[in-house]
């Protein structure tokens, strides 16, 4: 039992080359992503086509990939009872200014109905404090989708 949890939570996020890392990045990016459009226990389309959206538009991929990207990181978001694995790698590969930005594109996850949620905003600040962000840069980001 043991070793099945080691394995549960080393398993994921490990990347062997450049190529398989940029995927494990693009995995954690969209599960935190869905993760809020899911706080609020409602599937709200507009949130999902969000999601879709910003992935598309921050990763250039295409139809395909996704397809596989959003399916992926929908089943890996529901098996796992932590976003620490997910902010610990975006950490690793991330620079501020890129963290930065992830907080921003969860906030027009967020704001993607036209509702913030106290569960949406939990968990957007729950990984803005795992991955470091200044709360100035929090409310900053907060602000400028606001204002959008």
């Amino acid at each position: 039992m043991l070793k099945k949890l080691k394995d549960l939570f080393s398993m994921p996020l490990e990347a062997d080359n450049a190529e398989d890392k940029d995927k494990k990045i693009q995995q954690a990016c969209a599960v935190l992503l869905i993760e809020v459009a899911l706080a609020d226990f409602e599937h709200s389309e507009s949130e999902q086509e969000k999601v879709k959206h910003l992935l598309q538009k921050t990763f250039d991929l295409n139809s395909a990939e996704l397809d596989e990207l959003v399916e992926f990181s929908h089943s890996k978001g529901a098996e796992t009872t932590s976003v620490h694995p997910f902010t610990s790698l975006i950490n690793e590969h991330y620079d501020y200014p890129q963290r930065v930005n992830l907080v921003k594109l969860m906030w027009k996850v967020a704001y993607a109905d036209g509702n913030l949620d106290k569960y949406e905003d939990n968990i957007i600040r729950k990984v803005s404090d795992l991955l470091y962000v200044a709360h100035s840069d929090f409310i900053k980001a907060k602000l400028s989708v606001v204002e959008a």
